[in-house]
């Protein structure tokens, strides 16, 4: 767990409904009123929190010049890992490698479910990019439902360089595309793999595609064009895991 501040009416509220647990200290503006922070502070207090009254300009600096909307807290939240840490968990793997790489995916609500299904399929690590991105949040711990704090995730700068260095490693990388010409029926999933889920509604860019080894894609008989990404990760995923286990 690392402590992390977070700040805005919307996050806090958040960190309440979800994580209240996880909150260690409080910060407000001492001239500030209004109906939603005081119903924050109300909560908080019913935490045993006391929120610690401070000027604007402290709130400011612990908002890193956010916009914080009068109240910042502290909350322990899972830890993002470095790329020094995925090197160092590849090269120690003693199973056959599976990890899921979400290009630039940023609604919590599916990196939490996303975290769920990797847990469920024995992913050994999620990788997600730094800028662009939800990381880790209250949300998305709610969402997981514990999977944030089981499965690794890997925060990386330069998502097209972590891709060629996993395949340095012999790890394939396949990604999910409608355009593919084969479906996930179709391919073999029992190699080290590094699967990729683009973003919502965009797809992978264009630098991530470029590294994959293999697209693949969901069948689709429907009107729809695609489906949640979240729940086309679980299907993939479970198809992975069917492969496997039928092995």
């Amino acid at each position: 767990m690392k402590p992390t501040k977070l700040y805005g009416l919307h996050s806090i509220q958040a960190a309440l409904d979800y994580s209240p647990k996880k909150i260690n200290k409080a910060w407000i503006d001492a001239q500030r009123q209004d109906k939603r922070l005081a119903q924050a502070i109300d909560d908080l207090l019913d935490l045993g929190i006391e929120p610690e009254k401070v000027d604007r300009k402290k709130l400011d600096k612990l908002a890193e010049s956010n916009n914080h909307q009068g109240i910042v807290i502290e909350v322990d939240m899972p830890a993002e890992l470095s790329e020094n840490d995925l090197k160092n968990a590849v090269e120690n793997l003693t199973a056959m490698a599976l990890f899921l790489v979400l290009d630039n995916v940023q609604d919590p609500h599916n990196l939490g479910a996303c975290l769920r299904s990797a847990d469920a399929t024995g992913v050994h690590g999620v990788i997600i990019t730094k800028d662009n991105a939800t990381g880790i949040t209250p949300t998305v711990c709610k969402v997981a439902s514990g999977a944030a704090e089981t499965v690794p995730v890997y925060q990386v700068t330069n998502l097209s360089r972590t891709l060629r260095w996993l395949k340095e490693q012999g790890i394939w990388v396949m990604g999910a595309a409608g355009e593919a010409t084969q479906t996930l029926y179709q391919t073999d999933f029992n190699l080290p793999l590094a699967l990729v889920v683009g973003a919502e509604g965009k797809g992978m860019r264009r630098l991530t595609r470029e590294q994959c080894d293999v697209l693949v894609k969901l069948p689709m008989l429907g009107q729809v064009e695609s489906l949640n990404l979240s729940v086309a990760t679980g299907v993939l995923l479970y198809e992975v895991l069917r492969q496997r286990l039928s092995q």
